[in-house]
């Protein structure tokens, strides 16, 4: 089936509802408005504030010691003593909980994080939405994957200093848009064969994020696939510092000024990611 733009009838009352669904998720009392701490570990135990237990990361992986009278809820199970989480994949998130809150410990750059979520962040309740352009059809074009012969391994720097990243870019999606022929980048999405784009473009640092990501669904057989920027989204470094976000690939800057999608979100959380405990949001 050939990418198309959805009728102007329903167009606006979709993209209400992709917002809508995406602010829940955000807003959520485990999203990332309710992060609260961030800490790398190293084979040193350390504290995590918030979080019962010492936390280091060696040949076992990812562990965490607990003390008498403390517990973790992982999969379910109440576990005290120590816990070994194990190594984990490429940017991958476990979460275990402690009362309402939810310890997540995740593979960032080539080293173990462990971030609080905590219903009770002053982000998180004093959240008041993020602002965006109305959905407007003309930002939605038909678009083209363009496989490449192999996938490409791109680094891309995150948001902290220290931290890279590195994707393997199956191709880049090609479209035209005010009259220009432009073409992104891509990796892969969060479902198998969906892809996502970082891009920024003329708006960025002005009314919208320094960049935006882009989910996009897996391409039709023949390389169609619709690009509807009203659905370009902040990334969670926009609301905090205690994000690890990939930055876009130098070649992913359009030359124009996407005016849909997310803006720059109203409020920002206060907060430094440490190796030795943590400074909160306040």
């Amino acid at each position: 089936m050939t990418a198309t733009v959805p009728g102007t009838g329903t167009f606006a009352q979709e993209w209400e509802e992709w917002h809508r669904q995406k602010e829940a998720v955000l807003a959520s009392p485990h999203g990332f408005l309710a992060v609260t701490a961030l800490v790398w570990l190293d084979e040193q135990p350390t504290a995590v504030p918030g979080a019962p237990g010492l936390w280091s990361a060696g040949e076992q992986g990812v562990v965490v010691t607990l003390a008498d009278g403390e517990q973790l809820v992982v999969d379910g199970t109440p576990v005290t003593g120590e816990h070994v989480f194990g190594h984990l994949g490429l940017r991958e998130s476990v979460l275990s909980t402690s009362g309402d809150t939810a310890v997540e410990v995740a593979e960032r750059g080539g080293r173990y994080v462990v971030r609080l979520r905590d219903p009770r962040s002053p982000l998180r309740l004093g959240y008041p939405g993020t602002p965006a352009y109305p959905a407007d059809p003309r930002w939605a074009v038909p678009g083209r994957f363009v496989a490449f012969d192999a996938p490409r391994p791109t680094p891309v720097p995150g948001v902290l200093e220290g931290v890279q990243h590195v994707y393997d870019a199956p191709g880049r999606i090609e479209f035209e848009l005010e009259g220009r022929q432009l073409s992104l980048t891509a990796f892969p999405g969060h479902t198998p064969g969906a892809l996502s784009v970082l891009f920024s473009d003329e708006t960025s640092g002005r009314t919208t994020y320094a960049f935006r990501s882009l989910q996009l669904p897996p391409p039709d057989a023949d390389g169609s696939v619709l690009v509807d920027l009203n659905r370009a989204a902040n990334l969670p470094c926009a609301y905090t510092d205690l994000a690890t976000c990939p930055t876009p690939p130098a070649e992913n800057r359009l030359p124009l000024a996407v005016e849909a999608g997310e803006k720059t979100p109203l409020g920002r959380g206060v907060g430094r990611p440490t190796d030795r405990g943590a400074v909160l949001e306040v």
